[in-house]
């Protein structure tokens, strides 16, 4: 094994095997780093990994959309067929309800202007498409027992219905697949390596520590640590030049069994309902994965260690989850016991990602992308690419952000727009983006 490369990429999740993967095609040797046994065995593992394209930026929804043609020639982009298998990009649609402030109409503006095809759908259209669902407007999601849980509905729903939308049957494989396809140029994956120490000389990064005392030498490190990136961006010495923070946080989702009529073989859409403060999204087998949306009601559960939490979900959040679920759908059979997990996302305070540079020189940051952003990763590594490579032409990426072009639309990406420098970005606050 070499102790020396041109770059290092902490974290083999979904978004640092992208990373890798570029860098090494762009011609680059890279040492990539986890302190997991395998590619995608973290956070990425617990992924929903929805594809979707409903976010409040322009660059955001142009990051979607780009990216979602990548999944679509999933072997075309990797330009290598993975012996162990590769992921799949199901396409189910997603249907969207309009609820009091979900930003809806400024989501169809952007989609008109890039150009993605929507419909909308009112109550009668919408008892076809999701048979047996109660479609009594109820928002704002409620706690069980908050006595207007129970109430009488305010009116019927509408909702948008986009049908390029879908999910990735298996996230880890994902990752998995990026490896494969990283390590085809060059890259060598190691686990079960923990770092402890961003190295510097002269006021550049220079390499990092492990565990095991062995130091890896390079001129680049890009830290794309998950939930753990807050830590290294801390032994790197960068945060007090970001504008925007960024956390873990314990969230959970659960599997389900669906109803008859609403099972992904039946045409269920992946559906996104503020409205009771739930997503559901079909999956093969006949069942769904149910997470949160986190309405105000709902506690959020920031984690200071992310390597101590509890991985199990509690019974507290899936029997809100499940009575949320039922009051939608009232032929669903609530299960006895939580079949699911508990894991970490990585948030940013805009639930905007950052990929960018840092204050440290040759340091780069993929950070805050838990949560929303698996679907962008084949981009993502395109993005950070491109930013190392146009500081190492000195450009100066805080000064003339890098513009990245869309293959897709023929539009341009200002990376700018994930600056760790950035004002706030104006979202729902939420894992909607």
């Amino acid at each position: 094994m070499s102790d020396r490369a041109d770059a290092i990429v902490i974290g083999a999740g979904v978004i640092g095997s992208a990373v890798a993967f570029e860098l090494a095609r762009g011609g680059r040797s890279v040492i990539v780093v986890d302190k997991g046994p395998a590619a995608g065995a973290g956070s990425t593992s617990s992924s929903a990994s929805i594809v979707r394209f409903s976010y409040s930026t322009l660059d955001s929804v142009l990051t979607a959309w780009e990216a979602a043609a990548l999944w679509n020639d999933w072997a075309g982009h990797l330009g290598v067929v993975d012996p162990d298998g590769m992921a799949r990009f199901v396409r189910t649609g997603m249907c969207i309800f309009h609820t009091p402030g979900n930003g809806l109409e400024r989501v169809e503006r952007l989609w008109d202007e890039v150009g993605i095809a929507y419909e909308h759908c009112d109550t009668d259209q919408l008892r076809v498409l999701l048979p047996g669902v109660d479609l009594g407007a109820y928002f704002p999601p409620k706690l069980i027992d908050d006595p207007a849980f129970v109430a009488e509905p305010l009116g019927e729903l509408t909702a948008i219905l986009e049908p390029e939308s879908g999910f990735i049957d298996d996230p880890m494989l994902a990752a998995r697949n990026l490896a494969h396809a990283a390590k085809q140029h060059g890259a060598e994956f190691r686990f079960h390596q923990r770092v402890v120490s961003i190295d510097q000389v002269e006021g550049r990064v220079s390499g990092v520590t492990l565990a095991s005392g062995e130091r890896v030498a390079a001129p680049v490190v890009v830290n794309v640590g998950g939930p753990h990136s807050g830590i290294l961006n801390r032994m790197a010495g960068v945060t007090e030049g970001m504008r925007i923070g960024h956390r873990p946080l314990r969230q959970e989702v659960f599997t389900v069994e669906a109803p008859v009529g609403l099972r992904l073989e039946d045409g269920m859409p992946a559906t996104a309902d503020l409205d009771i403060g739930q997503y559901l999204r079909p999956q093969v087998g006949g069942t769904w994965l149910v997470g949160g949306t986190e309405p105000e009601c709902d506690e959020l559960h920031w984690v200071d260690d992310p390597d101590d939490f509890d991985e199990y979900p509690t019974v507290e959040q899936f029997e809100v989850s499940m009575m949320r679920v039922a009051r939608r759908v009232p032929e669903f059979g609530v299960p006895h016991r939580p079949v699911g997990l508990a894991a970490l996302y990585d948030v940013a305070d805009d639930w905007v990602p950052i990929y960018d540079k840092s204050d440290l020189p040759g340091f780069f940051m993929a950070c805050g992308t838990s949560g929303n952003q698996f679907k962008n990763a084949p981009l993502a590594g395109k993005f950070m690419a491109a930013i190392i490579d146009a500081e190492a032409a000195g450009t100066d990426h805080d000064v003339s952000p890098v513009q990245f072009p869309g293959t897709r639309t023929g539009r341009t990406i200002n990376l700018g727009a994930f600056s760790r420098r950035r004002e706030k970005s104006a979202t729902s606050g939420t894992v909607m983006g």
